[in-house]
């Protein structure tokens, strides 16, 4: 479909709302992006005409719902060129599968065992390494930035060693919106025998994703970041490293065979979707990746960055902002601080003019840490957003700057 932003923003309802008596400009896409009719219409229309539990049903309504579900699965695939529909684990979001994977391996993981993680990693894939190390003796290892934002790679390759037994890298930082060379980074890794988790969440709204190029063992990736629901999201693993992960819970559709003094598990990837699984949703994300994919992803690229770069530039004139990650090919994230203004106050009068930003450490304190400051303001750029959008943020910034300072 040929890129027209009118006709895109037209599918956004929510887009003309008004805030404070302000049209709505939304620029916390990388908190999370808003969702299109179609995939709000897709999840109704599903729970109201053709609604059941999914799998092993026998009527009509069972099958019809299975087919939308796992049909959403498939879509999946082809989104992340997986080489099967069985290497693709519905999740409840990324945090859910960075967890699963972190829990899945603890059979293997001995004290003295590595970690591996960027300085910029979010919390969501801290704090599960974090209980590898407290419950089994792992050692985090971490991994610093260059001054530009990026990974630093004679670090990344210092930090490897015979001990390191998993690599878990952002594929883009939330914050610096800086983009790691993932197939080097999965190639030094398998080097020394270590598997490699990457953090998609960020990534899957504006890169093209191959999970076979890049050959990493695990990827993972949530639905609300790419215009579609919470409360899922997704795991791509390959099928050997799945099937060594131990289960991560218990319950129903994750067995094969349930005795009384015994149990045997299913295969992947319904060995770790115990229970009722959150069916309208997988749906929705299905048809959020139908939607996104009928545009052409250089195109969104070059709309995305170029909001991003005028925004920059308007940035940089003003005294005593700091932006923060500045690398060739980075996302169209736009973390800064202004000198004697605190991040909060900033989103909260932008939010008067009708701005949506966001501000805090962004669930990246060992980055604030990094960076010698404790919290940034960030505006982040999606497909719907427009010229216009970025003119009306520096307008409310100066305005907001002139009433802190």
């Amino acid at each position: 479909m040929a890129f027209d932003v009118d006709l895109i923003r037209a599918q956004f309802p929510i887009l003309q709302r008004e805030i404070n008596g302000k049209p709505l400009i939304y620029l916390d896409n990388a908190a999370s992006a808003q969702k299109p009719d179609t995939v709000l219409d897709v999840m109704s229309d599903q729970a109201r005409h053709a609604y059941a539990n999914v799998h092993r049903g026998l009527h009509t309504l069972a099958n019809e719902t299975t087919e939308a579900y796992e049909g959403a699965r498939a879509k999946i695939q082809a989104f992340l060129n997986a080489p099967s529909p069985e290497s693709v684990v519905f999740t409840k979001g990324g945090t859910e599968a960075i967890n699963l994977v972190a829990s899945g391996i603890t059979d293997s993981i001995n004290s003295g065992d590595e970690i591996v993680l960027a300085i910029s990693e979010h919390h969501s894939n801290i704090v599960p390494w974090h209980f590898l190390r407290e419950r089994h003796g792992a050692v985090l290892k971490w991994v610093p930035l260059l001054e530009d934002g990026r990974l630093d790679m004679d670090a990344y390759r210092q930090a490897l060693g015979p001990k390191t037994r998993m690599v878990a890298i952002g594929h883009m930082s939330n914050v610096l919106g800086t983009v790691v060379d993932a197939k080097e980074v999965v190639r030094l890794a398998h080097e020394v025998g270590a598997q490699v988790l990457l953090d998609g969440c960020q990534a899957g709204v504006h890169l093209d994703i191959d999970v076979q190029d890049i050959d990493c063992d695990f990827y993972v990736l949530t639905a609300h970041k790419i215009y579609g629901p919470t409360g899922i999201g997704a795991l791509y693993g390959k099928l050997d490293a799945l099937k060594a992960l131990r289960p991560y819970q218990g319950g129903g559709e994750m067995i094969e065979i349930v005795e009384m003094d015994r149990v045997t598990y299913n295969e992947p990837p319904h060995k770790f979707e115990a229970g009722t699984p959150p069916i309208l949703q997988a749906i929705g994300f299905g048809e959020a990746i139908d939607w996104l994919s009928q545009f052409n992803k250089e195109d969104i690229r070059a709309h995305e960055h170029s909001l991003y770069e005028q925004a920059s530039a308007e940035l940089s004139k003003i005294n005593g902002l700091t932006e923060y990650g500045l690398s060739e090919g980075k996302g169209p994230i736009l973390s800064f601080s202004i000198e004697g203004a605190h991040p909060h106050d900033i989103a909260q009068l932008l939010d008067r003019y009708g701005v949506a930003v966001r501000a805090g450490h962004h669930c990246a304190q060992p980055l604030m840490k990094h960076l010698g400051i404790t919290a940034t303001a960030r505006a982040s750029f999606a497909i719907y957003n427009t010229t216009a959008d970025v003119e009306a943020f520096i307008e409310a910034l100066h305005k907001a700057r002139g009433l802190l300072l």
